[in-house]
């Protein structure tokens, strides 16, 4: 279950969506693919709307959180358009079932589609208000029965700090998940990471803007940190 933000598809831009940095995410899913991966895909929909901003800004939340759910399938088709121009076949599933765009997310649907060969875009989040889209892969890769989640940041890992901001910071290269509790590192909200927990679901965390990485990771290559029981 390849887990990306919403903001990741934004490139340098302030806002939507950058071709080029769609373009080299497909290709990446596309090499993963050729080397025998199944992939699902989760995408968040920061770059368009959050819901939880949108109460900030007077939004009623479950509204707020029903926007945010929309923009995840903007992401998500326009994800999917760059896919099939590169050649690869994919199948749109969704929390919010809107016809003729995409099939309501099912996990029989989803493990159908991959055994075919088909890249799997979950888009929607949960379906629910008050879910993030963390949590959303999570539940996903635990019903499709993933073997792990790759959660593609700007990132190459997680640090003691925020390596944006602190020099200092130093790279774990794996962790428990209780380590990464008690040190109170911000791998997943907790929703997500509790479910992950409890189903030995490890997350690995990796620089998906790096060309190239997310073939390294399905390869078994330590390019990230990996969170495991």
């Amino acid at each position: 279950m390849l887990k990306l933000s919403g903001e990741s598809l934004m490139g340098d831009q302030s806002y939507g969506i950058s071709p080029e940095r769609l373009s080299q995410y497909a290709a990446d899913v596309k090499a993963a693919v050729n080397a025998g991966v199944e992939v699902a895909i989760v995408i968040g929909g920061g770059n368009i709307f959050r819901g939880m901003s949108g109460v900030a800004q007077g939004f009623d939340r479950v509204q707020g959180d029903y926007m945010g759910m929309l923009a995840t399938l903007i992401n998500s088709m326009s994800l999917q358009g760059e896919l099939e121009k590169q050649g690869l076949k994919t199948e749109l599933l969704s929390g919010l079932a809107i016809e003729p765009i995409c099939k309501a997310m099912s996990r029989r649907r989803a493990k159908e589609a991959m055994a075919e060969g088909r890249v799997v875009i979950i888009g929607g989040g949960s379906g629910n208000p008050f879910f993030t889209t963390d949590t959303a892969s999570a539940l996903r890769a635990v019903e499709i029965e993933a073997d792990a989640i790759l959660k593609g940041t700007r990132v190459d890992g997680i640090y003691t700090a925020d390596p944006e901001k602190d020099p200092t910071a130093t790279k774990y290269g794996e962790l428990t998940f209780q380590e990464a509790l008690s040190k109170r590192l911000k791998v997943m909200d907790l929703t997500a990471f509790a479910l992950c927990e409890e189903n030995n679901l490890p997350i690995y965390v990796f620089d998906m803007n790096k060309p190239g990485n997310l073939l390294k990771v399905v390869s078994g290559e330590a390019v990230g940190t990996e969170v495991h029981g």
